[in-house]
């Protein structure tokens, strides 16, 4: 039986340009995360959290670039009705993306007495990214609606994603540093933990309500028993996590990585169940990923393409990840 690649090939991006979301959110958001701390960490504290995403940062958002670009060049259609949609919390988060660039050089590089000034545009800048990435997935979640209820779920997702950014941000920090900041790092963990939860419930909750489609594919019966441990994992990884933290930081620094790994792992539960629920959709209840994708003839020539500069980007983030691996010290320039 010949493999029918009209079908395939745009399954196969749209689980590319879902992978490409996963990481970006896994690994920007820790780097957000620990901009939106600056709020709340003492001024001494800070050239050692830069210290920490310093080697990273930019690389990290490497994968929203290759997401935007894969449902541009793979989903045209798609493309023109999300960002139409969403054009001005897209705006909203470059502005933030900026902000923060500008805000993470010109920090290490003015006097003493204006990095203040740096300081807290780098944190505006990282809380902007967040809430509008947030706000963007709660209209996506409603089928991409308008209206005053479509407004306040994104305002509410907004504000739990980036509690969920800041959570990923002190769980780095309890791997990258030690002493008081990591003990820190602990306190904020488990207070960014709250909104967390509730933004995950609030998702959850919304998206079988948002659409009679999803809401038979999560509650009919058998699919149902077939669901029930995603849920389930996912309360036990946030209880687990919880009361992990409590015990941190340990003797020795050991399971340092543990709170960072346990998100993580989160998130991919969190989105595996999105995408359940919105598949075959790539807009919600509009477009399906085969009515939105370019013809197989681009889609061929683009994979080949992509099949290049993938390897390339994870043997770069890995090495980079392993050399620049161990505490973070103060990030100098000299």
């Amino acid at each position: 039986m010949s493999f029918d690649w009209p079908t395939a090939l745009p399954l196969i991006f749209a689980g590319l340009m879902g992978l490409s979301i996963l990481i970006y959110v896994v690994l920007d958001g820790f780097d957000l995360g620990i901009g939106i701390l600056f709020a709340v960490a003492a001024d001494h504290e800070k050239d050692t959290m830069i210290g920490a995403i310093g080697p990273f940062w930019d690389a990290n958002e490497t994968w929203l670039v290759l997401a935007a670009g894969l449902l541009l060049v793979a989903f045209p259609l798609a493309h023109g009705v999300i960002l139409t949609a969403l054009y001005l919390p897209v705006f909203a988060m470059l502005v933030g993306l900026i902000l923060r660039g500008v805000a993470f050089d010109f920090r290490a590089k003015v006097p003493v007495h204006r990095k203040g000034r740096w300081n807290v545009l780098f944190f505006a800048g990282s809380l902007i990214a967040a809430l509008s990435q947030g706000y963007m997935l709660g209209v996506y979640v409603l089928g991409l609606r308008e209206g005053i209820g479509a407004i306040g779920f994104g305002f509410l997702v907004a504000l739990c994603l980036a509690a969920a950014y800041t959570a990923m941000g002190a769980a780095w920090l309890i791997y990258k540093t030690e002493g008081a900041l990591q003990e820190k790092a602990v306190r904020w963990l488990r207070s960014a933990l709250v909104l967390t939860v509730l933004g995950m419930g609030a998702v959850s909750l919304a998206t079988p309500l948002a659409s009679p489609r999803i809401f038979e594919k999560w509650f009919a019966f058998p699919a149902m028993l077939w669901l029930v441990p995603l849920p389930l994992a996912t309360a036990a990884l946030f209880f687990f996590l919880w009361r992990r933290a409590s015990a941190l930081p340990h003797p020795q620094d050991r399971h340092a990585l543990l709170p960072f790994c346990t998100l993580s792992v989160i998130f991919a539960l969190g989105f595996a169940g999105l995408a359940y629920s919105f598949y075959p959709y790539v807009v919600p209840e509009k477009l399906t990923i085969w009515q939105a994708a370019a013809a197989p003839e681009s889609l061929a020539i683009i994979l080949a393409g992509t099949l290049f500069v993938l390897p390339v980007i994870i043997f770069y983030s890995l090495y980079a990840y392993r050399v620049f691996g161990g505490k973070a010290t103060d990030l100098s320039y000299d």
